[in-house]
């Protein structure tokens, strides 16, 4: 398991960055999700890591 958590503003990035950030749930700069670690939360994490902390949970 994995615990994502948004860290930076999601003003002015692109619109791929902004769905995975709305199919992961996170909206407020601060909200936290736990996933499973898999390829597919991993390839959505890895286009907006730039704005995410990614840890073990």
């Amino acid at each position: 398991m994995i615990k994502v958590t948004l860290v930076k503003s999601a003003n002015g990035i692109l619109k791929n960055q902004k769905a995975n950030l709305e199919a992961m749930g996170l909206h407020k700069i601060g909200n936290s999700r736990t996933f499973v670690d898999d390829a597919c939360v991993r390839g959505k994490i890895a286009k907006v890591s730039h704005l995410v902390k990614v840890e073990e949970a």
